[in-house]
């Protein structure tokens, strides 16, 4: 969905909008409330995510689905002020900036950075999922797999009867 800045009122723009997006870890179409309005040369976009995700959990390796929902602010400048500039380090307050240029700005794009930018660092399918056990495989949070104990490694042998012989 695009947005010509130029017809933005004054008074601000209410969108919403259901769009399906290029991911592989979105099977549905993702549902975007927003608010833009015009301040200047600046657009400030604010508003809500809602969408379903398909996972794999980190520690069982299980697929697994999760809504998430979130919200978000951004500004966007007119890419013409960067023109110029050198390479500098962007600030803190600038990490919810984005550009636009030729008075359109995609909101499909916006959608789909927010999204990646909420994902979990380490997807876990439940809090106390166990993973799986490393010698084989087996789910531990379904019940012990019966592995007796972990195989040591070769180069490490001697150091185990080390520790054995201080127990």
């Amino acid at each position: 969905m695009k947005i010509t800045i130029s017809e933005i009122p004054d008074e601000g723009l209410h969108a919403e909008f259901e769009e399906t997006v290029t991911f592989d870890i979105v099977p549905s179409p993702v549902q975007a409330k927003l608010k833009i309005q015009k301040v200047g040369a600046e657009v400030v976009v604010n508003g809500n995510i809602t969408v379903d995700i398909q996972l794999q959990c980190s520690r069982c390796l299980k697929d697994f689905k999760r809504d998430l929902f979130f919200p978000f602010e951004v500004v966007f400048h007119p890419v013409e002020q960067l023109e110029g500039e050198e390479h500098r380090e962007i600030k803190a307050e600038e990490l919810n900036m984005g550009f636009y240029s030729k008075d359109e700005l995609d909101l499909t794009d916006l959608v789909k950075e927010q999204i990646m930018l909420n994902l979990p660092m380490k997807p876990l399918c439940n809090n106390l999922c166990k993973g799986i056990c490393p010698q084989c495989g087996a789910d531990l949070s379904a019940g012990d797999c019966g592995c007796t104990g972990r195989d040591i490694d070769s180069r490490l042998v001697g150091l185990k009867k080390l520790l054995d012989k201080g127990t």
